[in-house]
This record gives structure tokens, C-alpha cells and sequence, in this order.
């Protein structure tokens, strides 16, 4: 049984030198088939042309002006080749031997949807939830879930008026047609902490209830919305405090 082939997209703007961590821990997917794929937003802090001396590595690469995230994801789509796609932040980086591990996994399933689990600097840890608790908020870190192409193919494309919870609604969209979501015990991915969606700024969970709300009827979003602005207030307070500590 063969590997299937792996299309791993980063989109990014002014990322700044983390991304060469990023392209390198791709690079070193030792016995993967795998292509890389990067969409800049227009970088204006070297990242552009540093990228343009990689182009060797990389299976696309396009520098130009986005009207979002999820636009620049979906641009990153139209030039995938890959059975499978994983989305990957500049931020971020591939566990070594991970695709190696998952290679397989991914060749015997009937799913459409795999996830791993993702890790980030701090020590939080994030595997793929239940779909089923899709209502709560967002079941599946997309740094560490592999979707199938032909998903976007036959679901449409992400959102792109949707700035940061995209991924949230195309997961509930699929959950809705009734997709095979499946969990594995792997890591995939080492997060770097300040992304947008780990802000904890209040557009990220004001997005969370839109989204919510487009899925499930009002009478049972009451609870989680109200969940979803206690989490917001509990990580202000503790970095406000955070703040507050000396060093």
C-alpha cells in the first residue's frame, strides 16, 4: 500500500524567521511523499524574497494580496496536488518522523477527516475531540488534522468572510454531511504561541458564537455562547495578571 501524497500549505505575512523552522521541519520528513506549499500575503520583512530562494523546495509558492486567511488558504487549495492537505502555521513546526508514523495510517483509512494531536510551547496539548461536541466550540486543531482533498471539492471551500473561526465552520459544515472524522494518538505539530486564534482577543470568540449559531438552533447555543464569553474572560484575567508578575 502506498503513501499517498501529502500537500502541506502555509500561509503566512510577515512571519518573520520562524518560518524557516517551519520549511525545514517539512524538509525533513524523511521517507514522506509530501509537497509544500506556501502563500504570502505580500511579507514586507525579507520573508518574500528569502522565499523566493526556496522556490526548489517548494511544490507552489505565490506572493500577493489576500482578503484574509482563509482566502489565502483557499488560493493554497487551488494548487494542491495532494490526496491529503494539512494546513501549517509559520509558526509552527512538523514533529520529526511524524509523517512517516501517519503516512500509513492515512493510506488504510475510510475517513475523511484525521487528526493528530498538536502541542503547543507551553505545554497545552490538543488532540482531535468528538465531533459530536462540535456545538461546544471547535473540535479539531487544524496544525494537526489532515482533510481529504476531494472534501473541499464536494463542501465548497472555506469562508472567506469569516477572519478566524473559518476552519470552526467548515468542520460543523462536514460534521453536518456526515463526514468520518478520526483521532489518532500522534504528535504532529509544535505551536508557537501568539497565533490569532490563541489571542485571546474578543473577536475569536464572538466568531465562535457566529459560527455556532449557524449550525444549531438558538435555544441550544444559549449555554455554550455563555461558555464562550466565560473562557474569554477567564484568559484576560490570567494574562492580565501575567502581565502583572514581576519578573
Amino acid at each position: 500500500m502506498s503513501t499517498p501524497l501529502i500537500s502541506v500549505i502555509i500561509v503566512c505575512r510577515n512571519p518573520g524567521p520562524q518560518l524557516h523552522a517551519a520549511l525545514e521541519s517539512i524538509s525533513t520528513q524523511n521517507d514522506a511523499a509530501l509537497e509544500a506549499i506556501v502563500i504570502d500575503g505580500v511579507s514586507t520583512d525579507g520573508s518574500r524574497e528569502w522565499l523566493e530562494t526556496q522556490r526548489s523546495r517548494l511544490a507552489a509558492f505565490i506572493s500577493e494580496p489576500d482578503r484574509g486567511v482563509y482566502d489565502a488558504m483557499n488560493k493554497g487549495l487551488a494548487l494542491a496536488r495532494g490526496e491529503w492537505i494539512l494546513f501549517l502555521g509559520a509558526d509552527d513546526r512538523l514533529v520529526g518522523g511524524a509523517f512517516k508514523k501517519i503516512g500509513p495510517e492515512l493510506a488504510k483509512t475510510s475517513a475523511g477527516v484525521v487528526g493528530g494531536e498538536a502541542a503547543y510551547d507551553d505545554g497545552r496539548i490538543y488532540p482531535l475531540r468528538d465531533p459530536m461536541s462540535g456545538i461546544q466550540r471547535n473540535f479539531a486543531h487544524h496544525q494537526a488534522t489532515f482533510y481529504r482533498r476531494g472534501l473541499f471539492l464536494e463542501n465548497g471551500d472555506f469562508q472567506i468572510g469569516l477572519r478566524i473561526a473559518g476552519d470552526y465552520e467548515f468542520n460543523l459544515r462536514l460534521v453536518q454531511r456526515k463526514i468520518r472524522f478520526k483521532s489518532l494518538r500522534m504528535r504532529i505539530t509544535a505551536c508557537g504561541r501568539g497565533g490569532l486564534s490563541d489571542s485571546g482577543i474578543w473577536p475569536v470568540y464572538a466568531e465562535e458564537i457566529l459560527v455556532r449559531r449557524l449550525y444549531f438552533p438558538a435555544w441550544r447555543c444559549w449555554f455554550w455562547d455563555a461558555v464562550s464569553v466565560a473562557r474569554y474572560l477567564r484568559k484576560k484575567i490570567v494574562r492580565s495578571f501575567a502581565k502583572k508578575r514581576p519578573e
